[in-house]
């Protein structure tokens, strides 16, 4: 079969069941795409061939013999930033470039359990510190839509690889909006859940109170499967939260849209800088809901102009802190003859990581010293409940936020972004993280150049059913998310 590419994840798990088509079989199919479309692509860092084919074996045996799960045998891309035992896990970094992780991070021992094959680990910005996956050290991933253009970022690979077709759906992180904007700027649905949901042990640390991986796929429903393998409590992870673990799939039609409530924030569609497209795009799936049987509600969000000063101070203070370990000692790059402990630390650090990293290193170091621990990171904190509290305040009246994913669509690779003005376009997602709510993006057209535009809906704490169930009805009723850029039309 030529378009095994082009069925859900659904159609693939019953195909696999009814025997009409085998693991291996689809796992070749992935693999010939790879290796026909990816080199204009450039969204996998290292492909795991021979490992994906020994899984995809294993699967038929299990489908054989009666044991499969509901995803045994199906092809998954895991963002570089999850340890995978025995393979290269980079972060995107050269700092990294030489790390053979001895032991896999829970999700992708969950994915293994689950019987998913691993296709291979996918580009992202360094140490997932960026917007637009320019940053890594393996060079830019390109935007299936239009390759001179960018994917998003962090998760710019695993963006990229689903939207061509690369792989069925991938893992990805979020922490400032590392899911949802690469999502939105690529034409998927991608979902951050609650803070706590997902396991964060042997996921590669940014910023550890922001940090959460989510899936990356076409639909609502095909992340779903996906969120019902990497949902759950794990004791390996202190941040990991015990709470009963939903059936996201069947939960796909729980909630009504008939008489839901939208919370419209106005500060949110008053931004500077919000494309005229962007916004068009967004109040048009709205309406669309709305005639569905939501009900729209303005709502105020006053702190919104404190969301990237809070987030900007908080995240590089963090990760100041988890990236002190990488020293040219333990393990990862060491310099080039070092004439003393002292020379191997700075040599070690300056060329192993690139100018963002450096750049959000100092920040949060500077913030986290004793003359101004106080003035800015405490501050931050502190602000940061506020921005808390004004989101709880909103869910008082509603049930669900709608909001741009991005305020514009996908940068031209190279746009030469001044460090502010990318920071600027984390406007509307950063602040979910730093609440610890769940979000998603859902495709909802395109911009006059074609580029996909996204539109974000944020639930409250533990709402990641509902915010499926929305998203899933709205995609039954509309079919963007089916639209597929050229390049991902090609067969291998």
């Amino acid at each position: 079969m030529t378009d095994l590419h082009r069925l859900s994840i659904r159609e693939l798990s019953e195909g696999l069941a009814e025997a009409k088509f085998s693991s291996r079989e689809l796992t070749e199919h992935y693999l010939k795409r790879i290796e026909k479309i990816d080199a204009q692509v450039q969204s996998y860092v290292t492909v795991t061939a021979e490992q994906a084919l020994a899984q995809a074996n294993a699967a038929d045996a299990a489908i054989k013999a009666g044991n499969a799960s509901a995803l045994t045998g199906v092809p998954i891309a895991h963002k570089d930033i999850f340890c995978t035992q025995g393979i290269k896990t980079t972060a995107g970094s050269k700092m990294l470039d030489n790390f053979i992780s001895p032991y896999d991070a829970t999700v992708v021992a969950k994915a293994k359990a689950a019987g998913l094959v691993t296709l291979g680990k996918v580009n992202m910005d360094e140490f997932a510190m960026g917007s637009t996956s320019e940053s890594s050290y393996f060079g830019a991933t390109k935007n299936p839509w239009a390759l001179d253009h960018v994917p998003g970022g962090s998760s710019g690979g695993s963006a990229a690889a689903v939207a061509a077709d690369l792989a069925p759906f991938a893992t990805g992180t979020d922490t400032g909006g590392s899911i949802r904007q690469p999502a939105s700027f690529c034409g998927l649905t991608g979902l951050k859940p609650t803070y706590g949901r997902v396991s964060r042990f042997g996921m590669i640390a940014y910023a550890s109170s922001l940090d959460q991986g989510g899936p990356m796929a076409r639909s609502a429903e095909d992340c779903a499967y996906l969120m019902n393998v990497m949902a759950g409590h794990d004791a390996k992870d202190s941040t990991s939260v015990q709470k009963d673990v939903d059936d996201y799939v069947v939960n796909l039609n729980g909630t009504s849209i008939k008489g839901l409530r939208i919370g419209i924030p106005k500060q949110y569609f008053n931004v500077q800088g919000l494309d005229a497209d962007v916004k068009a795009r967004v109040e048009e799936s709205l309406k669309k809901l709305e005639e569905m049987g939501a009900t729209l509600v303005e709502i105020d969000l006053n702190m919104t102009e404190s969301y990237v000063p809070t987030y900007y101070l908080i995240a590089p203070a963090e990760a100041s802190s988890n990236l002190q370990r990488f020293d040219g000692v333990r393990y990862g790059y060491r310099c080039e003859n070092p004439v003393d402990l002292m020379d191997l630390y700075k040599r070690s650090r300056s060329e192993g990581f690139g100018p963002e990293v450096q750049r959000r290193i100092l920040i949060g170091t500077y913030a986290l010293s004793a003359g101004y621990y106080d003035a800015y990171y405490v501050k931050a904190q502190k602000v940061r409940r506020l921005i808390q509290q004004d989101f709880l305040k909103a869910f008082e009246n509603v049930d669900v936020i709608a909001a741009p994913s991005a305020p514009t669509t996908a940068y031209r690779i190279s746009a030469n972004l001044s460090p502010v003005e990318m920071y600027l376009g984390d406007i509307y997602t950063i602040a979910v993280n730093l609440a610890g709510l769940p979000a998603i993006n859902a495709p909802v057209g395109f911009d006059k150049d074609n580029l996909p535009v996204g539109l974000q809906l944020i639930g409250n704490y533990w709402s990641e059913s509902q915010l499926l169930s929305v998203i899933h009805q709205y995609q039954q009723a509309t079919d963007w998310h089916t639209k597929r850029a050229a390049i991902a039309e090609e067969n291998a």
